[in-house]
């Protein structure tokens, strides 16, 4: 019955190949971590888009980031989850209400699947019904980190990096890049390409086949690119059956202490 509270439609935490590896290398920086199957030219292009984004070192710096995750469907918000991640530490908030209109606030330690609280409709809950609502939480974090901060990751470990030649968009000359994923979270079957700008070394366009799915891909855009802290992060991205928003994106240098203690 947990369920509906963190699904929506046609996407979820399956979604993301390496879910689970790719989520805990959110927590440190890292260099030169893909898969030695790696080609070169690919690896480059993953290096230029870090470069567009903001550079490495200012990523690294980073203490925190706020920010929102909505979902659209027919003009029809159906998701509505903010957000807080302390980067240095690895605690994470998340808070919302269910389909029932029922607030929730889960607060656990990335790093530590034994720290966590939550809370629906302002009571503590605890027991079985607590680490149950922990492990969605952990979901609820993939799924909503990746959509942000997806072109951050393209190095990490267990990611295999391949170009697949290049190809043109409304006049723009794209190279193409895929992902695939070498025995990390759970669906390692999972297919990502990325279309990066050569003008300006940005992803504007992302395709996913997931695990099981047949061919063509789902087609995603990366839009409504904003700069926080001297970085740039997309806040939009349309698939054919929803959009996906990544707003209200703040970079925290220091978040109070209350932040991870309570609702």
């Amino acid at each position: 019955m947990l369920r509906p509270l963190f699904r929506s439609p046609r996407f979820d935490a399956r979604r993301f190949a390496g879910a689970l590896a790719l989520a805990a290398s959110l927590l440190a920086p890292v260099a030169r971590a893909e898969t030695p199957a790696s080609d070169p030219r690919a690896v480059a292009i993953a290096d230029q888009v870090m470069q567009a984004l903001g550079g490495k070192p200012a990523w690294d710096k980073v203490t925190g980031l706020r920010w929102s995750f909505e979902v659209t469907v027919n003009d029809t918000p159906r998701t509505a989850r903010h957000h807080a991640w302390n980067k240095q530490t690895g605690w994470y908030r998340v808070e919302g209400k269910n389909r029932a209109g029922v607030p929730f606030v889960f607060i656990r330690n990335l790093n530590n699947d034994k720290e966590g609280r939550a809370w629906m409709d302002g009571k503590p809950i605890v027991g079985d019904s607590l680490q149950k609502l922990m492990k969605r939480t952990m979901s609820v974090w993939i799924n909503d980190a990746y959509w942000l901060l997806m072109p951050y990751k393209l190095r990490d470990p267990g990611v295999t990096l391949k170009y697949a030649g290049d190809t043109t968009i409304a006049g723009n000359t794209f190279d193409r890049v895929g992902l695939s994923f070498a025995n990390v979270g759970d669906t390692p079957g999972d297919r990502y390409w990325i279309l990066v700008n050569r003008k300006n070394h940005r992803i504007e366009h992302w395709l996913m086949l997931l695990q099981g799915d047949k061919p063509p891909p789902n087609p995603v855009t990366l839009e409504g690119w904003e700069q926080h802290g001297g970085l740039w992060f997309a806040t939009v991205h349309h698939e054919p059956h929803a959009v996906i928003m990544t707003r209200s994106i703040e970079i925290v240098p220091k978040f109070p202490d209350r932040e991870f203690a309570g609702p």
